[in-house]
């Protein structure tokens, strides 16, 4: 890491892909690799779901949902180290990895409203400083001049053993979850999960953490020596 030192890594990492790829696990450690900060975009739509959920608004109701969404008061830390969400003043870490949150957050996040907020509040973020950003649309929408753009893929058992193991589930409920978001994902109208046409796709179906780390931080060294340190 001392050559990573001596160049710095001055750019943007959009890191995408679907859940159960250790895509957070991934982009802090590579944060902190880096030494940029750290930005979650999918905790900021679940902090949106916690608005609404909490407004007793029925997700499925957009007009009610997009009011509800343009009133909040949301703050993130991009700290990799403790990538707190904060909502009216109160933390909600916890919360927003809640069943009912994973449950409503599709919907809530495919409003097109919504995202034109959020996107635009992720881009001041991202904006300000070196971001390693993870999220399903950050190449494709929300920083598409990233210097790194990659999508992570993983074998979907893989994926529903990860995601069961993080939240304490049944493997069988984790994966039905999985392909329900996967499917509602991919086919909302607006900014879809995909993967770029210029993003590298990395496979960890078979990679621990710090070897997906290790395999960035290359890519991250080659893009700097590209655009010349920037």
């Amino acid at each position: 890491m001392a050559e990573l030192a001596g160049i710095g890594f001055r750019g943007v990492v959009a890191l995408d892909g679907p859940s159960g790829t250790g895509k957070s696990t991934v982009a802090r450690a590579l944060a902190n690799r880096l030494a940029t900060r750290y930005l979650d975009t999918g905790a900021m739509y679940r902090a949106a779901t916690v608005s609404v959920l909490d407004a007793g608004i029925d997700p499925a109701d957009s007009e009610a949902v997009v009011e509800v969404v343009a009133k909040m008061q949301l703050e993130v830390s991009t700290d990799p180290d403790d990538p707190a969400t904060i909502l009216s003043g109160r933390r909600i870490d916890a919360e927003i990895r809640s069943a009912a949150v994973t449950a409503a957050v599709s919907a809530v996040s495919a409003i097109p409203a919504v995202r034109t907020q959020l996107v635009a509040q992720q881009r001041r973020i991202i904006a300000a400083a070196p971001t390693v950003a993870e999220g399903r649309d950050i190449g494709s929408v929300v920083w598409p001049q990233a210097q790194l753009k990659v999508y992570l893929t993983a074998d979907e058992q893989v994926r529903a053993a990860r995601r069961a193991g993080e939240l304490g589930s049944d493997v069988g409920t984790v994966t039905a979850d999985l392909a329900r978001r996967d499917k509602f994902d991919s086919s909302r109208a607006v900014s879809p999960l995909r993967r770029s046409d210029d993003a590298v796709e990395v496979d960890t179906t078979f990679l621990s953490v710090d070897q997906v780390v290790d395999v960035l931080t290359d890519l991250a060294l080659r893009r700097v020596s590209a655009f010349g340190g920037a």
